[in-house]
């Protein structure tokens, strides 16, 4: 009798094996759910290439309208999410913050004016803007002398308080801090253009117009907050072109070293300021005199008197906006404000700690577990940022349902479209493929790290959400094409 109820449960274990032939137990395992498995043996396929023997892959896909899964692989494997990261800060931004979020600046005074002469300081107070540029500052310098100032009789000082001043996120490299990237933030900085790339210069190198002499050097915005050392030379138009621009560790000091040929294209290269408080000030001080507003005290960094009331002020782009440049061109300072923002707005402190708590319990009411997820900063430039890949779709599923929602998809990158704010980080892939002008996803890349998270509709009209993390591989060369492989996979379903 033993005997023959082994039987039976051996049988049933073979007719359940061949009835499910996709269906395992170990989690590492790859999930095939679809109908026929085409789909699941298409992108087990991609993802068996040499490039990631010894590396972890976390792929997710979902029905875009049901939210059911139907291929999953190490999905629940918590990894590093690289700027995947954004998506988390974007959604939590939105709902927190609203699409019509606007950041303030304003110029106080504690003075009484007599004639054209101000007897008083005046401040500056930054509230969060990532998007300041030097023009701004020229507003509010008309602005100060549309109201009759002339002659200031006392300092300018620059009021950052709006955050904390912690200037660097937990885990940020002392090797990146003078990278764009890894721009410190405050919640009074300012940008070179219109990438706004917060608390950024940029350093321009032209050759001279004679071998021998040395290069030409340009910063913009122009001013005397960086202190530059120009050993860079001209050399014959078929000379090497090798020019290297570093800023000393805690100074605003830039070297150019290097050669330049007669008549080649200049090296632009953007450098993170130290101290970005300080760089906003000199540019809003350098407005004032342009406006001929002459200022007898000093320029320094303090905290607006009590007494102080508005004169001037300026409101950034709503964040419908401000999203553009921040998801499509994935930039890192924007994600750091916006995470200080909702902590200041929220909990009344500007910090990544407070921040990052308003993230996680916004990311609750999106059906996200954030037990399973480390987050430490909001760019994902940290490597002990984690996420799973199911949680990353699961978001991406829950927050179609948002009034928002047409604000966060247009932000994101579009394959294949060759205008900048458009395609974004996308620009140059997936091209000439049912991918292109189609898939909407956000990248994320750091060492070792590739992401790519979003949305694609296929062949049959049906939306399906993806997410792709790869971690730990040691070469990043045709990385990116395993994504876009799998991305064109779905379109051509």
């Amino acid at each position: 009798m033993i005997k023959k109820i082994k039987w039976c449960l051996a049988s049933l274990l073979i007719i359940m094996l061949a009835a499910f032939p996709y269906l395992h137990t170990d989690k590492e395992s790859v999930y095939a759910l679809d109908e026929s498995g085409k789909l699941g043996q298409q992108i087990s396929n991609a993802l068996n290439t040499p490039k990631l023997e010894g590396a972890l892959a976390g792929v997710s896909i979902r029905n875009g309208s049901s939210g059911e899964i139907i291929f999953e692989k190490g999905a629940d494997t918590r990894l590093r999410p690289a700027s995947n990261q954004k998506l988390l800060t974007a959604a939590a931004a939105l709902e927190t913050l609203g699409k019509d979020y606007r950041f303030k600046t304003e110029v106080h005074t504690d003075g009484n004016k007599h004639g054209k002469v101000l007897n008083g300081n005046i401040y500056i107070k930054g509230e969060g803007d990532p998007t300041l540029l030097k023009s701004d500052f020229d507003q509010l310098a008309a602005e100060v002398k549309k109201s009759g100032i002339k002659l200031i009789n006392g300092n300018v000082i620059a009021d950052d308080t709006w955050y904390d001043d912690e200037r660097y996120s937990e885990d940020l490299s002392w090797m990146d801090e003078a990278e764009y990237y890894g721009a410190a933030v405050s919640a009074l900085t300012a940008s070179p253009n219109e990438d706004f790339d917060t608390g950024t210069v940029i350093v321009e190198v032209n050759p001279a117009n004679v071998s021998g002499k040395d290069a030409s050097i340009n910063v913009v915005p122009k001013n005397d907050y960086m202190k530059i050392i120009n050993h860079a030379k001209t050399v014959a138009a078929d000379g090497k072109k090798d020019i290297e621009i570093t800023r000393e560790h805690g100074s605003n000091t830039i070297t150019i070293e290097g050669t330049i040929p007669l008549q080649a294209s200049k090296t632009r290269q953007w450098v993170a300021v130290w101290e970005p408080t300080g760089y906003a000030l000199d540019l809003f001080k350098q407005s004032l005199n342009e406006q001929g507003i002459k200022v007898i005290g000093k320029a320094k960094i303090g905290q607006i008197s009590k007494k102080a009331t508005v004169i001037a002020s300026h409101s950034s782009m709503p964040l419908s906006e401000l999203l553009v440049p921040f998801m499509k061109l994935s930039n890192n300072g924007h994600a750091e404000m916006l995470v200080k923002e909702m902590g200041k707005v929220r909990l009344g402190e500007g910090s990544w700690e407070k921040g990052l708590e308003v993230v996680e319990n916004t990311l609750k009411s999106f059906d996200v577990n954030t037990n399973s997820l480390m987050m430490r900063d909001g760019s994902g430039i940290s490597h002990v940022n984690l996420v799973p890949a199911n949680e990353l779709s699961k978001l991406l599923f829950s927050v179609q349902g948002k009034s928002w929602f047409p604000v966060y998809v247009n932000a994101l990158p579009l394959a294949g479209n060759s205008e900048r704010l458009i395609g974004g980080t996308l620009r140059n892939r997936m091209k000439e493929t049912p991918a292109a002008e189609n898939v909407q996803a956000k990248t994320g890349t750091i060492t070792s790290v590739s992401s790519l998270s979003g949305y694609v509709t296929n062949k049959k009209g049906e939306k399906l959400i993806f997410s792709i993390l790869l971690n730990n591989f040691l070469d990043e060369e045709g990385i990116t094409k395993i994504q876009d492989e799998i991305a064109v996979i779905l379109a051509n379903q």
